[in-house]
């Protein structure tokens, strides 16, 4: 039996032109853009259509543009009769999944996530956090030599474990810079600065937390249907009492992605379509399974041929 999973990217996909032809000649695909720039006050959408990439890439734009883009395909999905048996997504990418799960309305997290990038804009100022790709080492030892490196007052911590032997660091820059020197050491194969604005999912946006917090205290959430597989803990959930805790715990705690493809794969998902611009989740699926199914959604292109291919799964 084929079991649906719909994953949706986080920050660093976005491009300029992302799902643009896919509303072109789609009156309800649209109805994203044009309510997303109402709900904003300003012209996401044109953003989106036309960058510069430079302005696109600044968190507050960017989280929601990703969202806005990843949802309408979603919908469209769904439109055309398929249904997710679960939703996942990585970082921001959790956000859309909770709009595709109806634990949010698109308005309420296209809202919500651009207030959490400005918060998390706001947390550390420019040139004090860092992040850090370290490619070939295990998760044990980046946690052991981080926590050494935290303990003697420079917060560095894994951030992102996204798939065997690809762990993302964060933390303030002098941290980082240690531990990409001292991970190098134990047999990382390389670390790699990223060009980032902030030292996403550390300790460092405990601040940011605080206030997301309060965001999301104003807004009715819904239980979860289909599933979310949550970023904290890898974990299948659909109460959202636990979901709303676990969105502020993720703004400071490491996004486990592998962990949560595991969970999926465990629980029967055949396929996974990752709604949004680029491959990125799809790349690290395959490398956590080869043998999974995965197919992306990000132009008419790609949705015709996951349609195409939808004709021979078995309900």
């Amino acid at each position: 039996m084929t079991k649906i999973a719909f994953v949706f990217p986080g920050q660093g996909s976005q491009k300029v032109g992302m799902g643009t032809e896919l509303v072109e000649n789609h009156e309800q695909s649209k109805e994203f853009f044009t309510n997303a720039d109402r709900v904003l006050g300003f012209s996401l959408s044109e953003l989106i259509e036309e960058g510069p990439q430079e302005e696109l890439t600044v968190t507050y734009n960017a989280q929601p543009a990703l969202l806005t883009v990843g949802a309408m395909i979603a919908s469209r999905l769904k439109e055309e009769g398929i249904q997710p048996d679960y939703t996942a997504g990585h970082s921001l990418g959790e956000y859309t999944a909770l709009v595709a799960s109806g634990v949010l309305t698109f308005e309420e997290g296209v809202l919500a996530v651009h207030k959490r990038g400005l918060y998390m804009n706001e947390a550390v100022p420019a040139g004090v956090g860092a992040m850090a790709a370290i490619l070939g080492l295990d998760a044990e030892t980046v946690s052991e030599i981080t926590n050494k490196i935290t303990e003697s007052g420079d917060a560095v911590q894994p951030a992102n474990l996204n798939c065997p032997g690809q762990i993302v660091i964060s933390g303030t820059k002098a941290g980082v810079e240690k531990a990409c020197h001292e991970l190098k050491e134990a047999g990382a194969r390389r670390a790699i600065p990223l060009d980032v604005s902030g030292p996403f999912h550390s300790s460092l946006m405990k601040p940011a937390a605080e206030k997301l917090k309060a965001t999301l205290d104003e807004i009715t959430m819904h239980d979860a249907t289909p599933p979310i597989i949550a970023n904290v803990n890898a974990e299948i959930v659909e109460d959202s009492n636990q979901l709303k805790d676990l969105l502020v715990e993720q703004l400071y705690s490491p996004v486990r992605w592998e962990d949560s493809v595991r969970t999926m794969l465990e629980n029967g998902v055949t396929h996974f379509i990752e709604c949004g611009p680029g491959k990125v989740l799809s790349g690290l699926i395959k490398k956590i399974d080869r043998k999974a199914t995965v197919l992306s959604v990000y132009d008419e292109q790609s949705l015709a041929e996951v349609l195409e291919a939808s004709k021979g799964w078995s309900k």
